[in-house]
């Protein structure tokens, strides 16, 4: 089972262009592929799947995206899957962020890539730092008493 995790920072390009980490691209070409797929992602920041995860993703029938409220379900599939796009890895070892998506996460040149499980996350990087303070710290502290750590 592949997994993606831990936490890398990069510059991106004049092009839009962003530098995957080898630990990514080692995952990608076990499944003999060239391409992540990219979408909007929550919190303000971009998904990154393996294509296989994605297609688990479809092949699931979509089970995390359903709401007793349909017409917010909809919405919901069409903001995500309407904003996905495949992300050729070039010769260097980066992808091409699609405009849209780029406008979505405020991705200016500074960036983050985080490895999350089934999936990587990619942040700007004073996004992340403001996230990380006002968000995800207090979430760790509650749950690290939860959990006795």
């Amino acid at each position: 089972m592949s997994s993606l995790y831990g936490e890398y920072t990069y510059v991106m390009d004049a092009k839009s262009r962003v530098f995957i980490p080898s630990r990514f691209r080692d995952e990608l070409h076990k499944e003999d592929k060239n391409y992540f797929m990219v979408s909007i992602g929550l919190d303000r920041c971009l998904y990154i799947f393996l294509p296989s995860k994605w297609e688990e993703l479809i092949a699931n029938n979509m089970e995390i995206f359903k709401s007793e409220n349909k017409e917010e379900e909809r919405a919901f599939k069409r903001f995500f899957f309407g904003n996905a796009a495949d992300a050729q890895l070039d010769e260097q070892g980066r992808i091409l962020v699609p405009q849209n998506q780029k406008t979505y996460a405020s991705l200016k040149k500074n960036i983050l890539i985080r490895g999350v499980g089934n999936k990587a996350e990619i942040w700007d990087a004073q996004a992340w730092s403001k996230y990380k303070k006002d968000v995800m710290a207090p979430s760790v502290e509650k749950f690290s008493k939860i959990f006795d750590l």
